[in-house]
């Protein structure tokens, strides 16, 4: 049977960073942003919330912006290698984040069979946000089961990675699981945990079994 390694992309993917600070940075406005992301870490403040009022630091945001975000980002290594791995080995792999999709989406180019995230306008932004786009913690493992179904993979098989208390669903509906760099209460429900710079490093925790 195929499997299908689900991986979450802030502070996992991303090396002690998510997309927003990143993105902000390109336009002036990394510490408004950081201000926002420990809101919604600390639970003072939901997704949409959140998404509100990120979208309206980046009003002057556009798609070049991104791209210098998405290139200067601290990204693990070996992204590249394990997901060839994982398709030459005739499985899936699949990014599900809470963070803009116009960010997530471009980690196709890298080789994620899918990527999905938070639903924003087009940029530079010239509508409001659909608040119904934004994705919550729960939204990931709906998503995951989408992913299933459309690549005939059962969740029995599939490996999630993550970092931090927004995984915790996902890991709890998959059988295996690999924390990295993350927080101690995920870590505690986590099958494996790595600490590191390497995504393959990470991998080969699962890899032997698989």
């Amino acid at each position: 049977m195929a499997r299908l390694h689900l991986f979450d992309l802030d502070g996992t993917l991303l090396y002690g960073s998510s997309a927003p600070p990143e993105i902000s940075r390109q336009i002036g406005l990394e510490a408004e942003t950081i201000v926002i992301e420990q809101a919604i870490s600390a639970g003072r403040i939901g997704p949409p919330e959140y998404a509100t009022q990120v979208y309206a630091l980046w009003a002057q945001l556009t798609d070049a912006h991104v791209a210098a975000a998405f290139e200067q980002a601290p990204w693990l290594s070996g992204i590249e290698d394990v997901w060839a791995e994982i398709r030459n080995n005739g499985d899936y792999c699949a990014v599900i984040s809470l963070s803009p999709s116009f960010f997530v989406e471009r980690l196709t180019r890298w080789g994620a069979h899918a990527a999905y995230g938070s639903r924003f306008p087009a940029l530079p932004f010239a509508e409001p946000v659909d608040l119904a786009g934004i994705l919550s913690a729960a939204a990931k493992v709906q998503i995951a089961n989408r992913l299933c179904e459309e690549f005939g993979v059962r969740r029995a098989d599939c490996v999630a990675y993550g970092d931090s208390l927004s995984d915790k669903d996902l890991f709890e509906t998959v059988p295996v699981s690999v924390a990295i760099n993350a927080d101690r209460p995920l870590a505690g429900i986590a099958t494996h945990s790595y600490m590191g710079r390497s995504l393959w490093e990470a991998y080969e925790l699962v890899r032997p079994a698989l």
